[in-house]
Order: structure tokens, then C-alpha cells, then sequence
């Protein structure tokens, strides 16, 4: 299945299919949101991973018109940011996974002190905004997002869902797996939904 929009393409999927899911097809254009909904196992993580070249896959994804399969995978990856639903943290301190303090923190309602922190000591809640923050931290160009914001109350939803709003005006574009309808609604410019690996209008 296939979802285009007009405008600038600035990330194009095509035949990305792997033993367990696809093939997939879809173009996402500078600033817009896709929104991907389905039940738990049916493909939609497996679909970030392969558009972020962390997965085995055939088919391929453009970025701006660069093929994935002609970019070097640490060069891929610093462009298109993933913020996975259970993110692997490897230093003790979060301060550590940053280069210097993003200035978006404060507007998630990250606390000044949280750098300082140990990252068993942070709340699934902060853990959740900070992957956000930490995909976005190298301004990339194309944002894969696993269920950002499940962890979080009403007001933290709120505020990262107004930190990705103003980063589409600036043409980041984003993939959103979600198992929210509102939050699909209220984000995507499309919304397809997964069911055994396959896409399909929602």
C-alpha cells in the first residue's frame, strides 16, 4: 500500500520487506507525519528498524533522494533518528548519552538536575522524553518514533506532541507508530494501519 502526499518527498520507502513484514511502500514529504496504528506484534517496530537500517531487509528507502543502499549505515542513522519504544541506555549518568543540554528539556518539563542523574534513577516517564530528545539531538532530517509518548500523562503527551509539531514546521518528517487513535488523528498527515505485517489504509 502506498501513502504520498504532495510537496518535497524528503523520505521514500519502497518494496522494504523483510522475512516477517512487507513489502512496504509509502513517500513521507518534508514536515508531514505518518501515523502507523495496529495490534502489538504485527510489524510496526520492525518497520522503524528497517527504515533505520538497523534490520536485514530487501527493498530500499531514499532520503532526499540519497538511496540507503548507496549511504554508509553510521551516515543513514545520523539522519534519520529512532527513538524506539524500550531505548538502550549504556552510560550510567544521562548526562552521558548528550552532547551539552538540549534546549528543548525544559519545555518536555525535564527537571535542571536530570543530566546529573543516574538513568536507573529517572522515571519510565523521563526515560520516555529523553529518547525523544536524544533522537533529536543531531537535527535529523527524518524522525522514526515507537510509541513515544505511551509512558506519559496528559500534560508530558502534550508538550512532546507540541515539540514535534514545531519541528515539522522546520521539515523534519515522521514516521509515528502509536497505539493511540487520537494521537494519530491529532499528528499524522496519513494514517495507514498494520495487521500482519502488512499496511492498509486506516
Amino acid at each position: 500500500m502506498r501513502a504520498c502526499w504532495a510537496g518535497s518527498v524528503r523520505l521514500r520507502v519502497d518494496r522494504l520487506r523483510s522475512a516477517q513484514a512487507g513489502p512496504f511502500s509509502f513517500a513521507v514529504p518534508a514536515g508531514g507525519c505518518l501515523a502507523v496504528t495496529g495490534p502489538s506484534g504485527s510489524g510496526k517496530s520492525l518497520l522503524l528498524r528497517m527504515i533505520a537500517d538497523l534490520d536485514p531487509h530487501e527493498g530500499d528507502a531514499w532520503l532526499d533522494g540519497i538511496a540507503q543502499s548507496a549511504t554508509p549505515a553510521p551516515a543513514w542513522r545520523r539522519q534519520v533518528g529512532l527513538a524506539p519504544a524500550e531505548p538502550g541506555w549504556w552510560l550510567e549518568r544521562v548526562g552521558g548519552h548528550f552532547d551539552g543540554r538540549p534546549p528543548d528539556a525544559a519545555a518536555l518539563g525535564l527537571p535542571p538536575d536530570i543530566w546529573e542523574r543516574e538513568v536507573a534513577r529517572c522515571s519510565t516517564g523521563e526515560r520516555a522524553r529523553l529518547a525523544v530528545l536524544r533522537a533529536l539531538a543531531g537535527n535529523p532530517r527524518v524522525l522514526l518514533l515507537d510509541e513515544p509518548t505511551g509512558a506519559l500523562d496528559g500534560a508530558a503527551t502534550a508538550a512532546v506532541e507540541a515539540l514535534l509539531t514545531a519541528r515539522r514546521a522546520a521539515g523534519l518528517a515522521v514516521v509515528l507508530v502509536t497505539h493511540d487513535p487520537a494521537q494519530a488523528a491529532r499528528l499524522g498527515s496519513a494514517w495507514m494501519h498494520m495487521d500482519a505485517g502488512r499496511l492498509h489504509p486506516a
